[in-house]
């Protein structure tokens, strides 16, 4: 086969592939130690390398501080309401307290995590409609997901909206953002490579050597093109 494909040497760990992870302000996930009623300041908002949104650092009451995904609007000074039944921008609230309709962002998978969804710079979910224990939220995607009514939410919309609507303009601008996550850039057609390291590569012409369609069980080296497809060919 020749050498290995670039997504796997990243696949194994190696160094020039691990995420600068030193330079990260922390993990933005609601706080763990809350109760109802509990209440926070923002002390700052900051940016982080690995996190389209901006962030705000929080101080509780109880006096310690955590990390949260800065919504919409928000300010050094603003107050933070924890599991209350305010539903006012920024404010953390269990999906069962949050009327049908409200804007939402970072949303627990499980009740606990912290946030899993919803969490990149300018998008939103909306609650549509609670059942039985659950609560149907309407994703970014158009999506309809059903949660646990336990799992929190924050009220608003993620901050940095139009972060993608700024044209990159060149090749720098596109090289300086992939390198602040350890991006593999740029990304080379396998049929611009040599033979020894793509399966496609090492033709004068676009033509593949072979077909596509990578078989069934096909090694780690050989396994490109289309996997597995469900269907080939052109579509009548």
């Amino acid at each position: 086969m020749g050498k290995r494909l670039i997504t796997q040497r990243r696949g194994k760990g190696s160094g020039p592939y691990k995420s600068p992870s030193h330079r990260f302000v922390g993990k933005a996930k609601h706080p763990s130690f809350g109760s109802e009623g509990l209440n926070g300041i923002v002390k700052d908002l900051v940016k982080c390398p690995g996190h389209t949104a901006p962030l705000a650092i929080v101080e509780y009451e109880t006096g310690e501080f955590n990390l949260m995904i800065a919504p919409e609007g928000m300010k050094v000074k603003d107050k933070i309401e924890l599991c209350s039944q305010n539903t006012g921008k920024g404010n953390i609230l269990m999906l069962k307290d949050i009327p049908e309709g409200t804007t939402i962002f970072n949303i627990e998978s499980v009740p606990g995590d912290g946030g899993k969804f919803v969490r990149s710079s300018g998008v939103t979910a909306k609650i549509v409609a609670k059942k039985k224990n659950q609560v149907m939220v309407l994703l970014p995607s158009k999506k309809q997901k059903a949660f646990n009514e336990k799992c929190r939410a924050t009220i608003g919309v993620v901050a940095g909206g139009g972060r993608t609507d700024k044209p990159l303009m060149k090749a720098g601008n596109v090289y300086h953002k992939m390198r602040a996550r350890n991006k593999l850039y740029p990304r080379v057609s396998g049929v611009a490579m040599n033979a020894v390291d793509h399966p496609f590569g090492g033709t004068t012409t676009s033509n593949k050597p072979g077909p596509t369609i990578a078989r069934r069980f096909a090694p780690a080296g050989a396994n490109v093109g289309k996997i597995r497809p469900r269907r080939t060919g052109k579509k009548k």
